[in-house]
């Protein structure tokens, strides 16, 4: 108990020193991770003014409330419920789950992606290797996902957490788009294994027996 409530003072007093948690109230964001996508499209230009998004792990809706700002149609989807979010339209649901991809796909109407962006990351079990694995499981999710929606030229962003695998993950990506760079942004705590891995000009056109 003594532990918990260390552990608890800890991450208030965290908390209060983080200027991103400040920033994050000051703009009305809903979470300081909204200040990690705001430095990604700062830095590659992912999101326009009529964008299609859609946003994986969305809870409680951070990457979606800065894709709404910039003028984007959003489709936001996670586990947990979020509270409504003006000009988006929010999934409760588990994305990895085909009947939930279909309800995105419903919600698309037809409408080809400009970006996919994930900030999901597994349930953390203390084993660092079990969470990496598990972190790239959803990241491959998300790219399986993404080929099916994606613009031509469309945009992934995905978190996930270092361990190794991350590299033949990139590998993967760039047979797909014509830029993967991996990422960590300022707004990602400096203790955090988390990067976030950037995939722009999506080869849609391009028969998969060439990758």
């Amino acid at each position: 108990m003594q532990r918990a409530w260390y552990s608890s003072k800890a991450w208030l007093q965290r908390q209060a020193r983080d200027p991103y948690v400040k920033a994050a109230k000051s703009n009305q964001f809903r979470a300081r991770s909204a200040f990690k996508l705001i430095q990604l499209d700062q830095k590659y230009k992912l999101i326009k003014r009529g964008s299609v998004v859609v946003d994986v792990g969305a809870a409680p809706g951070g990457f979606t409330q800065v894709a709404v700002n910039k003028g984007a149609t959003v489709i936001g989807v996670d586990l947990l419920p979020i509270e409504p979010i003006p000009n988006a339209h929010l999934i409760q649901g588990d994305f990895t789950k085909p009947s939930i991809q279909k309800t995105i796909m419903d919600a698309l109407e037809g409408r080809p992606v400009d970006l996919v962006c994930s900030d999901m990351a597994p349930s953390f079990s203390g084993n660092h290797t079990a969470d990496h694995a598990r972190s790239m499981e959803l990241c491959e999710a998300v790219f399986a996902f993404a080929e099916t929606v994606l613009a031509q030229n469309g945009s992934m962003v995905t978190k996930l957490l270092m361990g190794g695998d991350e590299v033949h993950f990139r590998k993967k990506l760039k047979a797909r788009f014509r830029l993967v760079k991996q990422e960590k942004p300022d707004a990602s705590r400096k203790q955090s294994t988390e990067i976030f891995i950037v995939a722009k000009g999506y080869k849609k056109d391009m028969k998969k027996e060439e990758v």
